[in-house]
């Protein structure tokens, strides 16, 4: 798969991240030396290699579901940079079309 700068671009719009071109240049090179050890990878023969799902032998420690206190509305809402009615203000990070 060839990675451009155009599909390097893309993703940064996509997850709304500002590159400057020479920035773009570099994870181009980046990307592109990525996938190219990924499709090494898979020209090597696996027949008979077990997969492995975890690599170390470990159990899942749970602690008990409980409820604790943290800290009340009031005190939660002297760190928040900006509130409206009540409510932490959030920026809107999805916009909505006008014919919807």
């Amino acid at each position: 798969m060839e990675i451009t700068e155009d599909t390097i671009k893309h993703v940064a719009t996509l997850s709304r991240l500002e590159f400057n071109d020479d920035e773009i240049g570099e994870f181009t090179e980046q990307m592109s030396s990525i996938i190219n050890m990924a499709d090494q990878l898979s020209e090597v023969d696996t027949k008979g290699v077990p997969e492995t799902v975890q690599v170390v032998d470990r159990d899942t420690v749970f602690r008990e579901d409980k409820p604790e206190h943290w800290q009340d509305r009031e005190e939660l809402m002297e760190n928040v940079p900006e509130k409206a009615n009540g409510f932490i203000k959030v920026p809107v990070i999805i916009e909505k079309d006008d014919n919807e």
